[in-house]
């Protein structure tokens, strides 16, 4: 079954913990942790002392998705702070297969994350080292913004590739029931989805409808 990952981006920030305890109990399957640096991309959202402070309050893996410019300095601090899985961006990593090196080396699983315009073949030479692949379905940076179809054929390349191999591909952005149900059938084994889980206090029903 598909996995669902809220983004806490969209959560209420003055009660985080109250937010992550009410999203395992509504059924969600990890918490998605959207770190931007201003640089990568334009907004400036978080860093590791507040994963740090959610850790205790929370069973469920935390999804950490660095958008930004130095992700080797930045990965320790987030590995220490409890992350499980840390994804960077092909783009922003001089050296990917050292950094993927790294994560592993911290005792995290390894993600790459791929914008809109970042062909799967960056990944050919280092398919092992691979835990997770993050497919931008929106360009990273903003919420709310309009699903990219044409990343549906990007996932179903992904999951070829993945043939035997086992790694997880997860969509992210623009993600609702509809865009959720063509994420699923091209290949996607986890979704991340902000206002589609946040919007009207529903979590149980929309984490639900999104599966």
């Amino acid at each position: 079954m598909v996995k669902i990952a809220p983004s806490i981006l969209s959560a209420d920030f003055s009660n985080l913990e109250t937010e992550i305890r009410r999203l395992e109990q509504a059924g969600a399957d990890m918490i998605h942790l959207d770190v931007m640096d201003g640089h990568f991309v334009p907004n400036l959202t978080f860093g590791a002392p507040l994963v740090k402070s959610l850790r205790p309050h929370t069973g469920l893996p935390f999804d950490t998705h660095l958008m930004v410019d130095n992700p080797d300095m930045m990965i320790p601090w987030f590995a220490e702070a409890g992350s499980d899985i840390i994804t960077i961006h092909a783009e922003a990593a001089t050296h990917l297969d050292r950094t993927l090196d790294m994560i592993r080396s911290l005792g995290c699983q390894a993600g790459v994350s791929l914008t809109p315009s970042t062909p799967e073949s960056v990944l050919e030479y280092v398919w092992d080292k691979i835990d997770l692949v993050l497919v931008m379905t929106v360009n990273p940076g903003f919420g709310g913004q309009t699903f990219i179809a044409s990343q549906l054929e990007k996932i179903a390349r992904i999951k070829s590739c993945c043939e035997g191999r086992e790694i997880m591909i997860e969509a992210d952005g623009g993600i609702n029931p509809h865009t959720a149900a063509q994420c699923i059938a091209a290949g996607a084994d986890i979704l991340v989805a902000g206002t589609a889980v946040f919007a009207d206090g529903d979590y149980a029903g929309n984490i639900e409808a999104l599966r």
